[in-house]
């Protein structure tokens, strides 16, 4: 893998584990609080208002192109099992697993760009 792909992994891997720790320090916050036990109360916050409507539409529909992406990448690029990406990016958050699929994808096409290099 060449430097700049490394670098470009490395730029992925800290959003995915910045990502990780803002959302899940607020989801954990959101779930100690009393009245918010369950996922009922998860869902009534996440359109509260219409700001709150407006960001988590915006963010599901991004998240639905990101998957659409995900599963055509995954296939032109002959990646296995990107259902795991899907399932995650719904069980922790798509912030986090998006830019992991992007690693893995960078990591795919560099392993292919070397199968086809011919040797001199």
């Amino acid at each position: 893998m060449k430097r700049s792909e490394k670098i470009l992994c490395g730029g992925y891997t800290i959003i995915a584990v910045v990502a990780l720790v803002v959302t899940w320090s607020n989801n954990i916050a959101f779930m100690l609080q009393p009245e918010n036990q369950n996922t009922m109360s998860f869902y009534h916050a996440l359109y509260a208002n219409q700001a709150a409507a407006s960001f988590t539409n915006d963010l599901l529909l991004y998240a639905l192109a990101g998957f659409i992406f995900m599963v055509f990448e995954a296939r032109r690029l002959h990646m296995r099992h990107v259902w795991v990406y899907i399932l995650l990016s719904l069980l922790i958050a798509v912030s986090v697993i998006f830019p992991l699929f992007l690693i893995a994808r960078q990591i795919t096409m560099s392993r292919q760009l070397v199968q086809q290099t011919p040797i001199a």
